[in-house]
């Protein structure tokens, strides 16, 4: 096996920046503020799962609203095992980032008179808080994003840039991160870049399973890298199936917002019957975990492949202002949302676990930071409250940014290679059907019901996968296809082994073997926690 060589350093700034979503850029503004910044993007800067959320951002903007009916709404929907703190910091602070990215440019949706802003509701909350722009607040927040930072100095975005692993270089106080190595898309070797302070904001992982409404890019990158490099990571086992994927034969998944629901559609079955309000009070503005449960239970019970969503008593003029991507994309399907029941299916969407941090961001290993989807702040628990998440990206990409211009200078020692590869060129079609037949097994064995057989089963796919993998991974060259693949197979191994771990039922994590919730031994995260490095 040949191992790369260690590469010059092919770019230096204070602060280094893997992602280009709301986190992630956030992060990058305000950091700018203090220091240079370069951000890595493996695709465009637009593309993530910030692009794809649909709902929007909950706040609290009203009068008829309080922070304390957030915080108890957040904890409540996090099954018990939300932290306190981090809700509370959520909270409290995520109106003022909401009201600084409308300053920064974020159109979102006001009164006539342009004084308010207009919220809407979603399950699991008790009030309409909600703000949002039409049905697409995630991207356009996002662009909001791109042109605050777009040229401004020292702050640097550079797209199509593979990262495949960070750079640790050891200290006095043991292992510290100093940046990331990439490919270099001019060589096809990898390349280095330099940071006092990185941040991951890599997003999501639901490409680990085969239905899913994440894009392509959301591999577990940030997950995966964190956990070889040293640090903890939590309450993996908590992936959230969102209720109302669009079921259709044509094209991947498509998200049918939780504010749909919010306008007051129902969710039927195939002769019509409603059925939420056997499994909810709350009925469709239930929490997700429950709505997804419950269409499963229909499914099963039924034996159809889906059930509907009818909002059919909405015309389709509002349906088109209030939803106009999600009623222009049934349009292109030959389902009108205003005369038709739309197909819908639960399908993998968000991470409640991932890199375990502090309420600043700061990770198990000195220098790397993490926000966003890819971070387990405490906010989210064992299942995430509806558009919580574009808020956290707000305020725990804003705080890091903040702690991170605290770091002292990177030691100048230099860093460990990137190791582990050979040179051979890796063979694409081996690598996809390894994935297919992992996300298969994961939709399978460890979806919105498992049990311990099931688990079980999981477990040896993941060793299958691995098994497959290894050799070609120590004969190949670093692509970006071998990278995610080996990046899907770690998370799908640490989903697994946090969920085994859990011997209870809570929030996304339901095992008919163990179906009740344990208070008394069962409150607290699941941790994991990876074998120390040592200086080589």
């Amino acid at each position: 096996m040949t191992q790369p060589e260690l590469p010059a350093v092919t770019a230096a700034a204070d602060f280094i920046v893997v992602g280009s979503g709301i986190a992630g850029l956030t992060f990058a503004r305000i950091a700018s503020e203090a220091g240079t910044v370069i951000v890595l993007t493996k695709k465009n800067r637009a593309e993530s799962n910030t692009n794809y959320a649909q709902g929007g951002v909950a706040a609290v903007v009203t009068e008829d609203d309080s922070a304390a009916l957030h915080i108890e709404d957040t904890l409540t929907a996090g099954a018990g095992l939300c932290h306190r703190d981090a809700v509370e910091v959520l909270v409290r602070e995520g109106p003022d980032r909401v009201r600084q990215m409308a300053e920064w440019g974020a159109r979102f949706e006001r009164d006539p008179a342009g004084a308010s802003f207009l919220v809407g509701r979603e399950g699991g909350h008790s009030r309409n808080r909600i703000v949002h722009a039409a049905d697409r607040t995630g991207w356009e927040i996002e662009r909001a994003l791109i042109e605050q930072t777009r040229n401004r100095p020292g702050l640097d975005i550079l797209d199509h840039v593979d990262v495949i692993d960070l750079a640790i270089a050891w200290t006095s106080a043991g292992p510290r991160c100093v940046g990331v190595y990439a490919i270099d898309t001019a060589s096809g070797g990898p390349a280095l870049f330099r940071g006092r302070a990185t941040l991951l904001a890599t997003g999501g992982l639901g490409r680990v399973y085969a239905h899913t409404t994440n894009p392509p890019i959301a591999t577990g990158d940030g997950v995966a890298m964190a956990w070889r490099a040293g640090a903890p990571v939590a309450n993996m086992e908590f992936v959230q199936f969102h209720p109302t994927a669009l079921h259709h034969d044509q094209g991947e998944s498509f998200l049918i917002s939780e504010a749909v629901r919010g306008e007051g559609a129902r969710l039927r079955t195939a002769d019509g019957s409603t059925f939420m309000e056997r499994y909810h009070p709350l009925a469709e503005l239930a929490p997700r975990d429950v709505v997804a449960r419950a269409i499963h239970a229909e499914r099963t019970r039924r034996g159809e492949p889906c059930v509907y969503l009818d909002i059919t008593h909405r015309d389709a003029g509002f349906l088109r202002q209030r939803f106009p991507t999600i009623y222009a994309r049934c349009l292109e399907l030959g389902i009108d949302m205003s005369r038709d029941w739309i197909p819908v299916v639960p399908a993998a969407h968000y991470a409640c676990g991932g890199v375990l941090t502090d309420l600043h961001g700061r990770t198990g290993l000195p220098g790397l930071y993490a926000a966003g989807e890819v971070a387990c702040t405490g906010v989210h628990g064992a299942n995430r409250l509806a558009s919580n998440s574009l808020l956290e990206a707000m305020v725990f990409g804003g705080r890091a940014a903040v702690a991170a211009q605290a770091e002292t200078d990177a030691p100048s020692a230099s860093p460990e290679g990137l190791s582990g590869f050979g040179s051979a060129e890796p063979q694409a079609g081996e690598l996809t059907g390894i994935r297919s037949a992992l996300a298969d097994a994961m939709d399978d064995l460890v979806g919105i019901v498992r049990s311990d057989a099931g688990l079980e089963a999981a477990a040896r796919a993941v060793r299958s996968a691995q098994e497959r993998l290894d050799p070609i991974v120590r004969s190949s060259r670093p692509t970006l296809e071998l990278s995610e693949a080996r990046n899907v197979v770690l998370v799908a191994d640490l989903i697994v082994r946090s969920a085994r771990k859990r011997r209870e039922s809570r929030g996304l994590h339901y095992n008919i073997d163990c179906p009740a919730t344990d208070d008394a031994n069962w409150r607290h995260d699941t941790v994991l926690r990876p074998p120390s490095r040592r200086n080589p």
